[in-house]
């Protein structure tokens, strides 16, 4: 179906204050981080490509991540200064040329500002802190003269904003920052005007904001306001009924938009850095809080939609927009603007995967568009200030860099392996001109990424299409595809290729433990070949519903291996009904997960699930009923199971490579075969290597 027939609410224009949108499609000021040199304080490059990108691609209005009021030189780009202006009007300029809005978001980020600079609207003790690690105890509290310069800073900072071009500004009054310790009872313990006696004193802070920015803008100028409309899982954090009277407030004082997120708050007793999470698709893994169905959150479809309960109250509530947002495409983005559930749907991380997103959408290319899986990779990447990278985009925040230039000649390229990095490269080949042929040894490709989409599932993180939608593009691009054949050097000289391309993926790391070759074990070999016999027979989405049933392993199992490869197939046993114990040599347990929020996650999860986590443990032999160790008390036990699991990270592999490297000049080695990591890195790797060919 075309795009402009199933999609009629979201290609509507609409309206932000006086501010016309060109569709329903939108991007709320989600702040990507501030890697790299910004000491001078202007918007870098790789930010300003990405942002032209977004613009291009059909986005209805862009809002460019924050920029901060109060921190020092070298967090973020700035505008505290009139020298700026000149080089922000040169990027709106560059956005409004492709009849698109821009807004620029502004935060002040408050407790977690460094040193003298952190700022709160209450000073706690650690004892007093409501979660141990979501604010910086000992923050200073602002006094009034304080939170009037905090005012005039935000107004300020809006004018030049308008000077500089940009149709309207975002004030994040959400997540923990500055405004929101105001905002929420569990931190503001004030005693004055500003302390939490009235809603009328909680918002006075962000209320003066708002009317500054339109005392010196006027009303040609939109201001978009977002909040925690409400904060399950905090003491005395906003109620829903909370929520809407601050929204309320905002409208009162001259807000032309609101954003309500809902702030999931969850102290782990698992190592992290975050208690909280505004991402609906990580508040509700591995399952949902008891008390999730209860703040106005729906649970039934993994996140998806989840905030848009919240929304839709908040739409009866006022009268101008609400831009509904969390882990929205456009399918459900429709159903909620034909409901009248909000006016706008904000859409982030699926336009890191696709910067083309809303154009393919509108064009009815479905298939053509890069799905984004989830996996919170970009907003690990920007909270470490790190430089953005996204699992299926290897291009993301490199645009200008990695334009696809012609090959000059092309070239006739042999690729060996149909995983992640192996499909990458050779779609990158083939776009570039290069005649490209694929050989991988299964009847269909994918790869590791199959076994994974089966241990994964596909609820929270759709692997399946991934691999659709990689295998898609290849075959479009033109690569030619030869399953069901191991590749040999015999094969491969069959071809006479100008270049070669070895991406078979690692080898399982089998441990040397007397006894591991027990019938009661299982390694990560034998379950991969076991579960590949059976996806060659129903496939992977089929297989992915089904894989408990095809996986004779007993009722209680140790896993040996407690990195990421080993707690996510705990999670997968765990909810199958299985007692799981995890055994780990190392000294942490969930190495090589993204350590802001979906590892404290889980781990917090199998711990509620009385999965024992065992560190620096020593394995002296696999027996007939479980595992001899001796832990890290020197201390030596007999753990008892049915069956013994390994589930440890691969090892290269790098045996063909060897065997090819004097058969043409050119002969790569990617993916796991050279380093083993995750799907992210093997399509980074893939992607790389297709443009140096």
């Amino acid at each position: 179906m075309d795009g402009h027939i199933k999609f009629k609410k979201l290609l509507e224009p609409g309206y932000i204050g006086s501010v016309k949108t060109k569709n329903r499609l939108v991007r709320a000021g989600a702040n990507p981080g501030f890697p790299g040199d910004y000491d001078d304080g202007y918007l870098q490059p790789y930010y300003y490509n990405f942002y032209e990108a977004l613009a291009q691609g059909g986005i209805g209005l862009l809002t460019i991540g924050a920029s901060p009021i109060g921190a020092p030189p070298g967090k973020g780009y700035r505008l505290d200064d009139d020298k700026y202006i000149p080089g922000l009007h040169k990027f709106t300029d560059t956005i409004h040329q492709y009849h698109c809005p821009v807004f620029m978001q502004m935060f002040h980020i408050g407790p977690w500002m460094p040193g003298e600079f952190s700022a709160a609207a209450s000073t706690l003790t650690e004892a007093e802190m409501p979660i141990t690690t979501q604010s910086l105890p000992n923050a200073h509290s602002l006094t009034i003269p304080e939170i009037k310069n905090v005012v005039r800073k935000f107004g300020e900072m809006a004018e030049r904003a308008h000077q500089a071009g940009f149709d309207g500004v975002e004030i994040n009054a959400g997540c923990t920052h500055l405004f929101s310790t105001f905002l929420s009872r569990a931190w503001n313990r004030r005693q004055d005007e500003y302390g939490p006696q009235s809603i009328v004193n909680r918002t006075r802070i962000v209320v003066e904001v708002i009317r500054e920015i339109r005392r010196r803008n006027g009303r040609d100028f939109a201001i978009v306001a977002l909040l925690n409309a409400v904060e399950p899982g905090l003491e005395n954090g906003i109620t829903q009924a909370e929520g809407l009277e601050i929204a309320q407030a905002f409208e009162a004082a001259g807000a032309d938009a609101i954003i309500p997120r809902v702030e999931f708050f969850n102290t782990h007793k698992a190592t992290g850095k975050k208690d909280s999470t505004h991402f609906p698709d990580v508040a509700l893994y591995p399952e949902a809080p008891a008390y999730a169905a209860a703040n106005s959150v729906d649970i039934k479809h993994h996140g998806v939609g989840g905030w848009v309960p919240l929304a839709a109250a908040l739409k009866k509530t006022v009268q101008i927009p609400v831009i509904t947002v969390g882990r929205l495409d456009a399918q459900t983005g429709e159903e909620i603007l034909k409901q009248g559930h909000a006016d706008f749907i904000s859409l982030n991380r699926r336009l890191i995967a696709d910067h083309d997103y809303p154009d393919k959408i509108f064009a009815g290319k479905f298939e053509d568009i890069a799905p984004c899986t989830a996996c919170q990779t970009c907003f690990n990447d920007g909270e470490a200030g790190n430089f953005v990278r996204c699992r299926i985009n290897a291009a993301a925040f490199k645009e200008k860099e990695y334009a696809l230039k012609p090959a000059a000649p092309g070239k006739k390229v042999v690729v060996i392996g149909g995983g992640p990095a192996g499909m990458e490269a050779a779609r990158v080949a083939a776009l570039r001109g290069h005649k490209v042929t694929l050989i991988e040894k299964e009847p269909d490709v994918g790869g590791a990424m199959n076994l994974a989409a089966v241990i994964k599932g596909s609820d929270r993180e759709d692997l399946p299409g991934m691999i659709d939608y990689l295998k898609t593009q290849i075959v479009k691009a033109g690569v030619d595809i030869l399953l069901g054949h191991e590749a040999d050097r015999k094969l491969v000289e069959s071809f006479q290729p100008d270049a070669v391309v070895v991406a078979i993926g690692g080898i399982h790391d089998i441990p040397r433990i007397p006894g591991i070759e027990k019938s009661n074990v299982l390694t990560g070999q034998a379950l991969h070949h076991q579960l590949q016999n059976y996806l060659n027979l129903t496939g992977v989405r089929i297989m992915t519903k089904l894989a408990a049933h095809y996986i004779s392993i007993g009722k209680s199992i140790i896993i040996i291996g407690g990195h990421i490869q080993g707690c996510q197939t705990a999670e997968f046993l765990v909810k199958r009904g299985r007692q799981v114990t995890i055994v780990e040599t190392g000294p942490e347990i969930g190495a090589g997960f993204m350590p802001f929020q979906i590892k404290p996650q889980l781990i917090d999860w199998l711990d509620k699930k009385d999965v024992p986590m065992l560190t620096g443990v020593t394995i002296e032999s696999v027996t007939d009923h479980g595992l001899n160790i001796i832990d890290k008390s020197d201390q030596r036990q007999t753990l008892e199971a049915d069956a013994v699991l390994t589930a440890l990270p691969l090892l290269p592999n790098r045996e063909l490579y060897n065997q090819l490297k004097d058969v043409v000049p050119e002969v790569h080695c990617i993916g796991d075969c050279r380093q083993p990591g995750l799907i992210i890195d093997a399509i980074a790797d893939g992607s790389r290597i297709a443009r140096e060919i």
